[in-house]
């Protein structure tokens, strides 16, 4: 599957750090630094988790080659939010060469990022005395000390917890109606450096165009270097670095086609939509095909197989159409070199393109993949000895 070109500058900036570290540099040339840097405050807004007990004022400065361009950022009591320029009073400021801190939350962990940093004390001392002065700035360090690592952390590699980002943005995919997230940190924990496409069905918060995403941006902090897709029924305004959203019918192909070709091909497939059985079997016949080679296709709370509700049925010999039906049959699949007269058999599209399947409580991880392994050898026994 052919690669996708950079459509926008952060898709630019993703790029650019997954090459030579001097491609980084010379892309904010080019784009210059007025440009790039609300692309990268945009990005470092979407990752820090604000500490909730404080309220102070950050002055963030990148630069390069001679120019600079400050933002302030605001705590306010576990929200964050950004002025450009200097304004007010903040107590501290960090600063970054430019291309430096793009390598950092975009480029490979391998790659070293953010040793350019420098944090300086903005703080003016009150003038009432050394002792006093020196009490007023202990007790005011903490609250600035939090804001600023909560900062530096939101640029470090290092991969954040996906229950904590469940319970932070949130998503059902931890804590009382799910506990999914430990299931996905074992799938995706080879991906989590990767600079992948990740498509979701279903945002969520029904017909509400504001309600729903905490899935989407649970998948844009996770994958720091990730492209987040999310497909739902109703036109959603979830907005942030990386994410993109898509209005359609996840049980109409042609829908689907348009999605892949447009946006696709995925490493991961998520869906979490309707639950109801054909539209899941659609969506899956319809973009397994655009999953690359070494990525998933999830399909959450698939219990809905059993109610008839949703199109399920109890197992027996009305499920041969349901969700857990059509999985039965691609464990089957999986297993074709084994059947008795196998040389009978002419293998389908998803009988050699699985690799491996995963079973959950209401979860599943369909590995992509070829499964070219060959039948046992013919002097084997094929009945009991």
């Amino acid at each position: 599957m052919p690669k996708r070109s950079p459509r926008n500058t952060t898709e630019s900036l993703l790029h650019a750090a997954g090459g030579a570290p001097e491609d980084v540099g010379r892309l904010i040339d080019e784009l210059s630094l007025e440009k790039v840097a609300p692309a990268v405050l945009d990005e470092l807004l979407a990752r820090v988790a604000p500490p909730a007990e404080v309220t102070v004022d950050l002055l963030l400065e990148l630069h390069r080659a001679g120019e600079s361009v400050a933002h302030t950022l605001s705590f306010t009591g576990g929200r964050l939010s950004a002025r450009p320029g200097r304004e007010g009073e903040p107590g501290a400021r960090i600063r970054y060469e430019a291309a430096d801190l793009v390598t950092a939350l975009y480029g490979p962990a391998a790659r070293r990022g953010g040793i350019t940093r420098q944090v300086e004390s903005l703080l003016r001392l009150p003038g009432r005395g050394a002792r006093e002065d020196t009490y007023e700035l202990f007790l005011a360090q903490r609250a600035y000390a939090e804001a600023i690592h909560s900062v530096i952390a939101a640029v470090s590699a290092t991969p954040p917890d996906l229950s904590e980002l469940s319970v932070r943005f949130g998503s059902d995919k931890w804590g009382f109606l799910h506990w999914f997230t430990e299931h996905y940190a074992a799938h995706f924990r080879h991906l989590v450096d990767e600079p992948i496409r990740l498509l979701e069905i279903g945002i969520g918060g029904y017909d509400d165009p504001e309600a729903g995403g905490g899935s989407l941006r649970v998948w844009q902090r996770y994958f720091r270097r990730g492209l987040v897709v999310g497909l739902d029924l109703y036109e959603k305004t979830v907005r942030g670095p990386r994410i993109q959203t898509v209005r359609g019918d996840q049980g109409d192909r042609a829908v689907l086609a348009d999605l892949a070709e447009r946006v696709g091909p995925f490493d991961v497939v998520i869906d979490d939509g309707s639950h109801v059985n054909s539209h899941v079997l659609t969506s899956f016949e319809a973009l397994f095909p655009h999953v690359r080679d070494g990525g998933l296709y999830v399909i959450e709370d698939f219990h809905t197989t059993y109610w008839p509700g949703f199109g399920g049925a109890v197992p027996g010999p009305d499920a041969a159409g349901t969700v857990m039906g059509r999985l039965k049959e691609l464990l089957d699949g999986l297993h074709h070199p084994e059947f008795e007269d196998p040389a009978t058999y002419r293998p389908s599209s998803t009988d050699l393109a699985i690799s491996a399947i995963h079973f959950y409580r209401n979860l599943v991880f369909i590995e992509k993949g070829l499964n070219t392994e060959g039948a046992p050898p013919s002097w084997m026994p094929r009945e009991p000895v």
